[in-house]
């Protein structure tokens, strides 16, 4: 039987499983917002572990990273530092999130930073920068489904019509078991991804090269220029690393579909073994990345989308079955993010802009529909983004980061009770700056120093913040006293 046939098939098989997942967990869907956009609250540690590690690593990691290191080199073993800083973010930070979410009824970033600064204002801002650029995050997604469907099935199915199927299914299983449905297919994905992209890249290391060793040895005398720094074109400077490093931990920590995730779990031990343990995955995965994009470096050198690296040397060099089984995995590590994306994106509007501002007092039920709709919508717009434009898979996830980095200042403010306070006037300055210096910095004055421009703009960000809050008025004593409060009853306990 022809490799794309059975790759192909297996792709689909996969993706049947997932609707039927998600008729299951329709099953099971009661008529609540709480259980259908943050599964009651009630989320253990092994199907948390598993859901945020396969929405941390997608298509930027199965595809982005092995394009990035064929064509920058050894430099992004940055990925090392942000994945241990990811685990220290999770374990200090996502438990006081937690603490205060289940407190006082959290659904979104929104909900817990405008309760505290007293402004419908922030509301707005933080749940705009929450959909504008986590956007960019479902163009990642969906353009890595695209390469893997077209690659797998010979250029059979187009880049844009496999787009299409698979975002249409990712949304569908959404549509039908809301956050229970993406949960459930996500123990699947994360395991498989995991498994899927080790296999692949050791076999097609050993089929190739002999082992490991030997494709070092080779990329050290052929291609030398790919173990140095700041790399063969001059990316990875030492302001590179910094900035993908911030970008990579903080940046996609404080967008909507992971802060989400930690106001699901059951209980704040949860999140504390989640962060103690999420760096074993994530940093793992990364060894057979450079495999893969080193081997496709000296294998496929002039290869003209680095992105697709992956299922190319798969297509053309590891056995049929196998093929299928790792393109699967693949499409496991997209879809388990793009879920994660489109469920935060129909979170924040149903209940930050339109429950909010626009229908108050229906029903359950009513905000449930709502919702979908919403999912449709978002579908339309990531799909005509993924056709219409393109850049590297990782750049568009540090863009991504960079944008929900300027959410930093406020939260900060929140979880980390201090004498000087943030105003929502420092707030709001405070991101109207960082957005202008990210877009100086990215567009006009690209990375100043070889310092990522989304550095700059959190770096700005910050001083905005805190020197407009010296001068404007603070948040209401009560509002202090009945946060921060119980935030320091959950850190130091009821007898501080």
């Amino acid at each position: 039987m022809d490799v794309w046939l059975v790759a192909t098939s297996l792709i689909f098989a996969y993706l049947l499983f997932t609707v039927v997942v998600g008729a299951t967990a329709n099953r099971q869907l009661s008529v609540s917002l709480e259980d259908f956009l943050l599964y009651g609250r009630k989320t253990g540690f092994v199907v948390l572990y598993l859901t945020v590690v396969a929405t941390f690593h997608s298509a930027f990691a199965f595809l982005g990273s092995g394009g990035f290191f064929l064509t920058h080199g050894v430099g992004f073993w940055v990925a090392g530092a942000w994945t241990v800083l990811v685990g220290a973010i999770t374990y200090v930070l996502g438990s006081r999130i937690w603490a205060l979410g289940t407190k006082f009824a959290y659904f979104t970033p929104a909900d817990m930073l405008a309760d505290f600064y007293e402004s419908e204002s922030v509301r707005i801002v933080v749940a705009l920068i929450s959909v504008a650029f986590t956007i960019l995050y479902i163009q990642v997604q969906s353009r890595g489904l695209g390469y893997i469907l077209s690659v797998a099935s010979g250029d059979r199915i187009s880049f844009e019509l496999g787009t299409l199927i698979l975002l249409v299914i990712a949304a569908g299983y959404l549509i039908a078991g809301g956050l229970r449905a993406v949960y459930w297919t996500d123990v699947l994905q994360g395991a498989w991804m995991y498994i899927a992209v080790w296999a692949g890249s050791l076999v097609l290391t050993y089929e190739l090269f002999g082992g490991p060793l030997e494709l070092w040895q080779r990329v050290a005398v052929e291609r030398p220029e790919l173990l140095t720094l700041p790399g063969p074109e001059g990316f990875f400077t030492p302001g590179m690393w910094i900035g993908f490093t911030v970008l990579f931990s903080f940046g996609i920590v404080f967008q909507p579909h992971l802060m989400i995730r930690y106001y699901t779990a059951a209980s704040a031990n949860t999140i504390k073994w989640l962060g103690a343990t999420t760096p074993i995955f994530l940093m793992t995965l990364y060894i057979p990345a450079t495999l893969v994009g080193l081997g496709g470096a000296l294998t496929i050198p002039d290869i003209e989308i680095a992105d697709r690296i992956f299922p190319e040397l798969l297509f053309r060099y590891a056995p049929a079955w196998l093929t299928g089984i790792i393109l699967a995995g693949a499409t496991a590590a997209a879809m388990s993010t793009l879920d994660s994306i489109l469920h935060a994106n129909m979170t924040v509007l149903t209940r930050d802009i339109y429950q909010r501002y626009f229908a108050p007092d229906e029903s359950q039920g009513h905000y449930i529909l709502v919702g979908r709709v919403f999912v449709v919508a978002l579908l339309i717009v990531g799909y005509l983004l993924t056709v219409n434009t393109f850049d590297f898979l990782v750049v568009l996830v540090a863009l991504s980061g960079a944008g929900a980095l300027q959410l930093m200042p406020a939260v900060l403010g929140v979880c980390f009770p201090t004498r000087r306070l943030l105003t929502k006037t420092g707030v709001l300055a405070g991101i109207g700056a960082g957005l202008i210096t990210l877009y100086l910095t990215l567009i006009v004055f690209p990375h100043p120093l070889t310092l990522h421009g989304g550095i700059w703009s959190v770096i700005a960000n910050f001083i905005v913040a805190w020197s407009v809050s010296t001068m404007t008025k603070p948040p209401s004593p009560e509002t202090v006293w009945r946060i921060h409060g119980e935030m320091e009853r959950f850190v130091y306990g009821d007898d501080r």
